[in-house]
């Protein structure tokens, strides 16, 4: 990191925030010569990487909604799950009932109840 001051009293400024980063356990930097600092290398943005960049973050803001939200449904699918085996060891049965099969609750992983579920047609 560069930090460059600019101003009336460059000498006491630089002096108090060589001090802080020292605090921080950076040492102080020598000032930048008059050569360094005239020679810097200007960076253009480039506006494809840039528009590439913006347009990638709602498709990241989904993916992580799509996490959240699957790691919700899981736990709530989990507690079903238990559920129905507490069920199990009193001699009832819970089932998942569908159009073409039914399935024993207490049989199934939280993650294949939430596939069966998302194979689920509307209903109407």
């Amino acid at each position: 990191m560069i930090i460059e001051i600019v101003g009336a009293d460059t000498e006491a400024a630089a002096k108090s925030v060589a001090a802080l980063t020292t605090s921080w356990g950076y040492p102080p930097q020598p000032a930048p010569t008059a050569e360094t600092a005239t020679g810097r290398d200007t960076k253009d943005l480039d506006p494809i990487a840039v528009t590439a960049l913006v347009l990638s973050i709602p498709s990241a803001m989904l993916a992580v909604s799509d996490i959240a939200d699957r790691i919700h449904k899981r736990r709530r699918a989990d507690e079903l799950i238990e559920h129905a085996r507490q069920l199990d060891a009193q001699q009832a049965t819970a089932r998942l009932v569908r159009e073409d099969r039914s399935v024993d609750l207490a049989t199934l992983t939280p993650d294949q109840l939430l596939d069966l579920i998302a194979d689920e047609p509307p209903a109407t």
